[in-house]
């Protein structure tokens, strides 16, 4: 029966968040939201949790220019007005539209050797990784290894996927492939097939530590003796300092390797592209073979249809402006992070004596390049201490735990250092060890 004027609607029932999806009430997406409410309860407070890129190298009318490039390309290319016009108006491939930019790119800046129809660009690298564990993890039976700390977006795409992800302990000097072989056969016991091991070889984040070459080796050695894939995302590499040693995929001869990447720190944080090289052959069952890049487009024709090919378009102007080569354009960029990194550790040294560090417990590491550092404390880095060093101390920090996923990092926390100034950055270190000092006379093992 229609309602009548002035006639109230009956309120509609509230829906049970035991009735969605158990995703929703996971703690992860509930401390990343305390994170932000934080840092917006308190503006004036000096925030090292920020992971994003520094700003002060983007110029509006870049989008443009770059825009403009792209399009003069696909002119040089023999495409008709009307040809111009589709690339940027439609939806365009599913795998993309600039995948030969993108190989190209990648042969010169990391000697990643693909044809362009491996490549599927994505949404950031975030679809990247959604579109690998679904591909991939074909069964209850199938599991996720990561390492320990990880980055918390793979762990909440396994978490929206219902895939099982088992942890793999870093030290605190960085992976170790003996406690990979470990979780291996520990998941195997349990009757489980490890599917792919994810992990950041280069300035992880959250740790910032980066693998060896020799566990590069032992790494790959590993994937092809036993048999499973490793998801390597790397984004950190191109705004780094000096010269990287060989992603994973460069040093790959088994085709072990699925090589997640994206541009958001790079060249264009807003424009959301990012890819994924998957070449390796899956057999149709009929006699006939194609690429995994050609599975993982099918997914995603069924997510985000296509990659914004606006945003694709500025993105390949900007490759085109570089001859391929990222890692020229970041030159700046990679000084910039270089003199944060640097700074950062200064004033740490400077805030703390040798001699209080050790009667207090307290240390941190020292990457070598990317936006990220750790830091043990003597008491739990939680969300609480969290609220007591914004609103006492006014200066913000990511806690390490919520980088565990199977728990851990209780005393430990995460500065970044990406999106401050110098000053910002003393007068944060400064006040940083005001909270540690406080936090430790009062004696908090537990909040």
């Amino acid at each position: 029966m229609a309602l009548v004027a002035g006639q109230a609607r009956a309120p509609s029932r509230a829906l049970g968040r035991a009735d969605l999806h158990a995703s929703v009430s996971d703690p992860v997406l509930d401390t990343m939201n305390f994170l932000n409410e934080i840092t917006h309860r308190y503006p004036e407070a000096i925030s090292f949790a920020p992971g994003r890129p520094y700003d002060g190298f983007f110029d509006t009318e870049q989008v443009f220019t770059h825009l403009r490039r792209y399009l003069e390309h696909l002119a040089g290319s023999g495409h008709t007005d009307a040809g111009i016009r589709d690339a940027i108006f439609q939806y365009g491939p599913t795998g993309g539209r600039i995948r030969d930019l993108v190989a190209d790119s990648l042969a010169k800046d990391e000697g990643i050797d693909v044809p362009p129809e491996s490549i599927v660009i994505t949404v950031g690298a975030q679809e990247a990784m959604l579109l690998a564990l679904r591909a991939l993890i074909a069964g209850p039976q199938d599991v996720l290894l990561v390492s320990s700390p990880c980055y918390v977006g793979i762990t909440g795409a396994a978490r929206l996927l219902d895939v099982e992800v088992g942890a793999v302990d870093e030290e605190e000097d960085g992976f170790a492939c003996a406690a990979l072989e470990a979780a291996l056969a520990r998941e195997r016991a349990r009757g489980r097939r490890p599917r792919a091991f994810y992990v950041i070889p280069d300035h992880a984040n959250p740790s910032g530590t980066t693998m060896s070459l020799e566990q590069r080796h032992a790494l790959l050695d590993l994937a092809d003796r036993e048999g499973f894939l490793v998801l390597e995302d790397s984004p950190y590499r191109l705004v780094s300092p000096g010269r990287q040693l060989p992603t994973l995929k460069a040093l790959d001869r088994a085709g072990r390797v699925v090589h997640l990447g994206s541009f958001s720190k790079t060249l264009f944080p807003g424009a959301r592209v990012g890819f994924v090289v998957a070449d390796q052959p899956v057999a149709d069952g009929r006699g006939g073979e194609g690429l995994l890049a050609d599975e993982l487009t099918k997914i995603k024709s069924m997510v985000t249809v296509n990659t914004s090919p606006l945003s694709q378009a500025v993105v390949g102007g900007m490759l085109l402006a570089a001859g391929g080569r990222t890692r020229e354009l970041n030159a700046a960029a990679a000084a910039y992070y270089e003199q944060a990194m640097r700074g950062t550790l200064r004033a740490l040294d400077g805030c703390f004596t040798e001699a209080e560090r050790a009667a207090l417990g307290v240390r941190w590491n020292r990457p070598s390049g990317g936006f990220f550092l750790a830091m043990r404390v003597p008491f739990h880095a939680g969300n609480a201490a969290l609220a007591r060093s914004a609103e006492h101390f006014g200066v913000i920090w990511t806690p390490m735990s919520y980088f565990y996923p199977l728990g851990g990092g209780d005393r430990a926390l995460r500065l970044s250092i990406s999106y401050l100034s110098d000053t910002e950055i003393t007068e944060g270190a400064a006040r940083l060890a005001r909270f540690i000092r406080a936090e430790a006379k009062e004696g908090r093992a537990a909040c």
